[in-house]
């Protein structure tokens, strides 16, 4: 029997199997609007036997995209246009899952395509004119175009350097946060996983490297937990009971231990997630990174990213350490390798990134080398 196509029940929502598909950015959303584009790559992933299928990071409010061509749901309209995307992953038999994300200093960027720099002052005059904000309007300019972060700490040199969200801020920030989960809800999703990794605006605050504030919360790693506690508390308190609430944290900010301040670690994520728990956060997608620019290059981490199965062991740890269920996600490829992961118990669902970019239909692959039966779309029947 394989495991990997065991169902998964989380709450009141039950998988078809323990296969999920990562969140990866298409940058191909103008407005925030996903696009037919979204409609066949999160479609296409339905039809070839995911259990979940997560969008790409979704942004809570327009200035918290890593690029302009980032999508979102901070209103209805928007919300309103994800719903036929949903509505076909559910006909297809898998689960259609947010990921609400907020980029934080590490917002406004070009695609990939583009060179994925930061955005000059003339992309931001050029998106001011776009949305109406005029050139005197500094507050609104400041408001809804500059990055916001922890502290006033750039991503790196080139970057802008992020204002950071006072008390009053960050009130409003949960309400942001709270307000697109409902969107969520009525655009058809059943599962929400808060971005709180990879450098953006939640980890910003969790990391002491790029939070370095003065106030109740910096410091401490209670200090530093407190927000990203407040946007799991606000979103849990609003998304129905019987839906399924992830959370996907960076594991370790993969610094050097001379660096100075010390990064986030694994020992205090494990942590983080026992908190998160006691919130009602049902699963933990344990990556890893996006604090430090070229961390994978670091003689720390050099090795391990090219390592299949990398960060398979902070699944396992945070499993362990606080029975909270978690995916483990980075260089996983193979359904012998995937089928390994769940055997021992290192984690609950596998996330396929870019192995589904490649292959679109892996889970039938997965079913046929190890002997077990993966759902079909009944137009393809013939070819099974």
């Amino acid at each position: 029997m394989s495991k990997l196509f065991d169902a998964l029940t989380l709450r009141g929502v039950t998988f078809r199997n323990r296969i999920g598909m990562s969140p990866m950015c298409q940058y191909s959303a103008p407005g925030g609007f996903p696009t037919a584009w979204h409609m066949q790559h999160l479609g296409s992933r339905a039809a070839g036997g995911c259990g979940l299928v997560m969008t790409e990071a979704t942004a809570v409010e327009p200035r918290g995209r890593i690029s302009h061509s980032d999508t979102g749901i901070w209103n209805a309209t928007l919300a309103s246009a994800w719903r036929p995307i949903t509505d076909f992953i559910r006909t297809q038999g898998a689960r259609a899952g947010i990921q609400l994300a907020h980029a934080g200093r590490k917002a406004g960027t070009s695609p990939p395509w583009e060179g994925g720099a930061p955005y000059s002052e003339e992309d931001v005059e050029a998106e001011a004119k776009e949305r109406g904000i005029k050139a005197d309007d500094h507050h609104r300019a400041s408001d809804e175009l500059h990055p916001v972060g922890a502290s006033p700490i750039p991503f790196d040199e080139g970057w802008r350097i992020p204002r950071p969200l006072w008390r009053g801020d960050l009130d409003r920030m949960v309400f942001t946060w709270v307000d697109s989960a409902r969107h969520a809800l009525a655009a058809g999703f059943e599962v929400i996983e808060l971005h709180m990794a990879h450098g953006y605006l939640a980890h910003s605050f969790l990391s002491p490297i790029s939070n370095q504030r003065p106030d109740e919360y910096g410091g401490s790693l209670e200090n530093r937990m407190r927000f990203p506690l407040m946007l799991a508390r606000g979103v849990r308190a609003v998304w129905p009971e019987h839906l399924p609430l992830f959370v996907r944290i960076s594991c370790t900010d993969w610094a050097a231990p001379d660096h100075e301040p010390a990064g986030w670690d694994i020992d205090e994520a494990c942590e983080f997630c026992a908190r998160l728990k006691e919130i009602g956060v049902d699963l933990v997608d344990c990556s890893s990174g996006g604090t430090l620019p070229g961390a994978q290059l670091s003689p720390v981490a050099s090795s391990a990213f090219r390592e299949p199965g990398y960060q398979v062991a902070f699944a396992r740890r945070i499993r362990e350490e606080t029975g909270m269920p978690t995916a483990a996600v980075g260089l996983i490829t193979e359904p012998a390798q995937a089928q390994k992961i769940l055997d021992e118990g290192s984690a609950d669902m596998v996330m396929l990134g870019r192995q589904l970019l490649r292959e679109p239909y892996w889970p039938q692959r997965a079913a046929q080398e190890l002997g077990a039966e993966a759902a079909w779309p009944r137009q393809y029947g013939r070819s099974k």
